[in-house]
Protein backbone atom coordinates (compact mmCIF):
# COMPACT_ATOMS: atom_id res chain seq x y z
CA UNK A 1 0.00 0.00 0.00
CA UNK A 2 2.88 2.35 0.82
CA UNK A 3 4.49 1.84 -2.60
CA UNK A 4 1.13 2.51 -4.27
CA UNK A 5 0.70 5.70 -2.25
CA UNK A 6 4.13 6.96 -3.34
CA UNK A 7 3.30 6.05 -6.93
CA UNK A 8 0.02 7.95 -6.66
CA UNK A 9 1.89 11.11 -5.66
CA UNK A 10 3.80 10.96 -8.96
CA UNK A 11 0.58 10.36 -10.90
CA UNK A 12 -1.22 13.28 -9.25
CA UNK A 13 1.80 15.54 -9.89
CA UNK A 14 1.68 14.51 -13.56
CA UNK A 15 -2.03 15.29 -13.65
CA UNK A 16 -1.49 18.71 -12.05
CA UNK A 17 1.24 19.40 -14.66
CA UNK A 18 -1.30 18.67 -17.41
CA UNK A 19 0.44 15.52 -18.66
CA UNK A 20 -2.13 12.86 -17.74
CA UNK A 21 -5.66 13.61 -18.78
CA UNK A 22 -7.83 11.12 -16.89
CA UNK A 23 -6.01 8.88 -14.45
CA UNK A 24 -5.66 5.34 -15.87
CA UNK A 25 -7.23 3.60 -12.84
CA UNK A 26 -10.32 5.81 -13.23
CA UNK A 27 -10.49 4.99 -16.95
CA UNK A 28 -10.22 1.26 -16.23
CA UNK A 29 -13.04 1.41 -13.69
CA UNK A 30 -15.13 3.58 -16.04
CA UNK A 31 -14.84 0.89 -18.73
CA UNK A 32 -15.82 -1.83 -16.24
CA UNK A 33 -18.92 -0.05 -14.94
CA UNK A 34 -22.28 -0.38 -16.75
CA UNK A 35 -22.98 2.14 -19.48
CA UNK A 36 -20.86 3.70 -22.20
CA UNK A 37 -17.22 2.80 -21.52
CA UNK A 38 -15.92 6.29 -22.33
CA UNK A 39 -18.48 8.43 -20.46
CA UNK A 40 -17.96 9.61 -16.88
CA UNK A 41 -19.89 7.69 -14.25
CA UNK A 42 -20.74 8.47 -10.63
CA UNK A 43 -18.17 7.14 -8.17
CA UNK A 44 -15.53 6.25 -10.76
CA UNK A 45 -12.89 8.39 -9.04
CA UNK A 46 -13.29 6.68 -5.67
CA UNK A 47 -13.64 3.24 -7.23
CA UNK A 48 -10.57 3.95 -9.37
CA UNK A 49 -8.53 4.79 -6.27
CA UNK A 50 -9.75 1.64 -4.50
CA UNK A 51 -8.93 -0.48 -7.56
CA UNK A 52 -5.51 1.19 -7.90
CA UNK A 53 -4.59 0.47 -4.27
CA UNK A 54 -6.00 -3.05 -4.50
CA UNK A 55 -4.01 -3.82 -7.66
CA UNK A 56 -0.86 -2.25 -6.17
CA UNK A 57 -1.23 -4.18 -2.92
CA UNK A 58 -1.83 -7.42 -4.84
CA UNK A 59 1.20 -6.88 -7.08
CA UNK A 60 3.26 -6.02 -4.00
CA UNK A 61 2.11 -9.19 -2.24
CA UNK A 62 3.08 -11.30 -5.26
CA UNK A 63 6.52 -9.68 -5.30
CA UNK A 64 6.84 -10.28 -1.57
CA UNK A 65 6.09 -13.96 -2.10
CA UNK A 66 8.57 -14.15 -4.97
CA UNK A 67 11.28 -12.58 -2.82
CA UNK A 68 10.80 -15.28 -0.14
CA UNK A 69 11.92 -12.92 2.61
CA UNK A 70 15.26 -12.14 0.97
CA UNK A 71 16.73 -8.68 0.57
CA UNK A 72 15.70 -7.12 -2.75
CA UNK A 73 17.86 -4.71 -4.72
CA UNK A 74 15.68 -1.67 -5.54
CA UNK A 75 16.55 -1.89 -9.27
CA UNK A 76 14.90 -5.35 -9.33
CA UNK A 77 11.76 -3.80 -7.89
CA UNK A 78 11.90 -1.15 -10.63
CA UNK A 79 12.20 -3.85 -13.33
CA UNK A 80 9.25 -5.73 -11.79
CA UNK A 81 7.08 -2.59 -11.74
CA UNK A 82 8.05 -1.55 -15.27
CA UNK A 83 7.11 -5.07 -16.36
CA UNK A 84 3.65 -4.56 -14.83
CA UNK A 85 3.34 -1.22 -16.66
CA UNK A 86 4.41 -2.58 -20.04
CA UNK A 87 2.31 -5.72 -19.62
CA UNK A 88 -0.75 -3.63 -18.77
CA UNK A 89 -0.36 -0.53 -20.95
CA UNK A 90 0.99 -2.36 -24.00
CA UNK A 91 -1.18 -5.41 -23.37
CA UNK A 92 -4.60 -5.82 -21.81
CA UNK A 93 -5.50 -2.13 -21.31
CA UNK A 94 -5.32 -1.18 -25.02
CA UNK A 95 -6.69 -4.57 -26.11
CA UNK A 96 -9.84 -3.83 -24.11
CA UNK A 97 -10.04 -0.37 -25.70
CA UNK A 98 -9.61 1.45 -22.38
CA UNK A 99 -6.52 3.53 -23.24
CA UNK A 100 -4.22 3.66 -26.24
CA UNK A 101 -1.01 1.64 -26.14
CA UNK A 102 2.11 3.35 -24.79
CA UNK A 103 3.43 4.70 -28.13
CA UNK A 104 -0.04 5.93 -29.16
CA UNK A 105 -1.01 7.51 -25.84
CA UNK A 106 -1.24 11.25 -25.27
CA UNK A 107 2.17 12.95 -24.94
CA UNK A 108 3.30 13.03 -21.34
CA UNK A 109 1.21 10.20 -19.87
CA UNK A 110 3.73 7.43 -20.72
CA UNK A 111 6.53 9.46 -19.11
CA UNK A 112 4.48 10.00 -15.95
CA UNK A 113 3.26 6.40 -15.81
CA UNK A 114 6.72 4.94 -16.46
CA UNK A 115 8.18 7.16 -13.75
CA UNK A 116 5.33 6.33 -11.36
CA UNK A 117 5.88 2.60 -11.87
CA UNK A 118 9.63 2.95 -11.37
CA UNK A 119 8.98 4.83 -8.11
CA UNK A 120 6.50 2.11 -7.08
CA UNK A 121 9.07 -0.61 -7.73
CA UNK A 122 11.84 1.10 -5.78
CA UNK A 123 9.48 1.90 -2.88
CA UNK A 124 8.18 -1.68 -2.92
CA UNK A 125 11.69 -3.14 -2.70
CA UNK A 126 12.69 -0.77 0.10
CA UNK A 127 9.48 -1.45 2.05
CA UNK A 128 9.84 -5.23 1.69
CA UNK A 129 13.48 -5.02 2.76
CA UNK A 130 12.39 -3.12 5.86
CA UNK A 131 9.61 -5.63 6.58
CA UNK A 132 11.97 -8.57 6.02
CA UNK A 133 14.57 -7.19 8.39
CA UNK A 134 16.84 -5.56 5.82
CA UNK A 135 17.44 -2.80 8.34
CA UNK A 136 18.47 -4.83 11.38
CA UNK A 137 19.49 -1.88 13.54
CA UNK A 138 17.69 -2.08 16.85
CA UNK A 139 16.56 -5.67 16.34
CA UNK A 140 17.11 -8.33 18.94
CA UNK A 141 19.06 -11.54 18.35
CA UNK A 142 15.85 -13.26 17.34
CA UNK A 143 15.53 -11.12 14.21
CA UNK A 144 13.37 -8.24 13.14
CA UNK A 145 10.46 -7.18 15.26
CA UNK A 146 11.73 -8.79 18.44
CA UNK A 147 13.01 -6.95 21.46
CA UNK A 148 16.26 -8.02 23.10
CA UNK A 149 15.55 -10.28 26.06
CA UNK A 150 16.87 -9.14 29.41
CA UNK A 151 18.81 -11.73 31.29
CA UNK A 152 17.25 -12.65 34.62
CA UNK A 153 19.14 -14.55 37.29
CA UNK A 154 17.43 -17.45 38.97
CA UNK A 155 17.63 -15.86 42.43
CA UNK A 156 17.43 -17.75 45.67
CA UNK A 157 15.89 -21.23 45.57
CA UNK A 158 12.16 -21.33 46.20
CA UNK A 159 11.39 -17.84 44.78
CA UNK A 160 9.67 -17.56 41.47
CA UNK A 161 11.03 -15.34 38.72
CA UNK A 162 8.90 -12.49 37.46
Amino acid sequence: MLATAVMSVVMVAGEKAGLMGDQPPKRIVRAALPGHRHRSKPGEGVLGAIAHFGFGAGAGAVYGLLSRGRRIAPPLGVVYALGIWVGSYAGWVPRLGILPSIPRDRPGRPLVMGTAHAVYGAALALALNRMNGGDRAGCGDDGPGTAPQASVSAGPPGLSRV
